[in-house]
């Protein structure tokens, strides 16, 4: 079997976000594959996506503070600025991050571990929606 699907998130703030539920539910297929992988893309170069801890929302405040003090805003090396200050900082850290995550499907449920969940990056002020590909396979 192969999906795939695109969907829209609701637009975030600046900072790191659970989104796990809103793919679980937008793949409901999911829970026919015995043995599987899933696959997110986001099509966006100013946010990105992780695996990272789901159950205490300090780790993604302390993901937000440790970016920004890593890739500031108002450098005054940057030449890309016409978007806003905001946005080439947006572009670095999706660099550092990635614009997709794999995640095994086993006996019809994501294969994250206890403490794992699946985050947007939103790296810009107002990002707006963002849209992803998800993309099943599986038997």
């Amino acid at each position: 079997m192969f999906l795939q699907n695109e969907i829209y998130l609701r637009p975030q703030s600046r900072g790191f976000h659970l989104i796990t539920d809103e793919i679980v539910h937008a793949l409901p297929e999911i829970s026919k594959i015995r043995h599987g992988m899933l696959q997110v893309f986001i099509k966006h170069t100013s946010a990105s996506l992780t695996i990272n801890e789901n159950a205490d929302p300090t780790v993604r405040d302390d993901f937000e503070s440790h970016f920004n003090k890593m890739v500031p805003q108002n450098a005054s090396y940057y030449r890309h600025t016409l978007e806003g200050a905001d946005d080439m900082p947006a572009h670095i850290k999706t660099s550092m991050l990635d614009v997709s995550v794999q995640i095994p499907i086993t006996n019809g449920r994501l294969n994250l571990g206890t403490w794992q969940g699946i985050y947007l990056c939103e790296h810009r002020n107002h990002g707006g929606a963002r849209k992803l590909v998800l993309s099943v396979w599986g038997a």
